[in-house]
């Protein structure tokens, strides 16, 4: 098997791969954690600060079902975990001179909290 030549490897390729990480460790560091309808806020911004420490993150934007979570509370203790059908998430990735725009959003359809690429630009100043 030959390798990859590392100059073969473009801005868009680290861009795309940098995404794809961000988003996989949303999902999985966040869905699990315990939610209240009060703690919506919160946990947006947590969850916002948290992927935007990482490098390359030019923004990232997290909103949380409200509807979704009073539906999901348990009745004798009034809160919830946060899942992945109640996220709605969009991020920019930039990598030198390539920005991708991706996001998860619940796909009823699927029956899955699908993440995809929305958009690049490449060759950006």
């Amino acid at each position: 098997m030959t390798e990859k030549n590392p100059q073969e490897i473009t801005d868009r390729d680290n861009a795309l791969f940098e995404a794809g990480i961000k988003l996989g460790a949303l999902y999985h560091q966040f869905v699990g954690s315990p939610l209240s309808p009060d703690g919506i806020t919160s946990m947006e911004k947590a969850i916002q600060e948290s992927i935007s420490a990482q490098p390359f993150v030019e923004s990232v934007h997290v909103e949380i079902d409200k509807e979704k979570v009073t539906a999901e509370l348990n009745e004798t203790f009034r809160y919830t975990e946060l899942k992945g059908f109640m996220l709605t998430v969009k991020a920019a990735i930039r990598v030198n001179t390539t920005r991708v725009f991706v996001s998860m959003k619940f796909d009823e359809e699927l029956n899955y909290p699908l993440m995809r690429i929305d958009k690049i630009e490449e060759n950006i100043e």
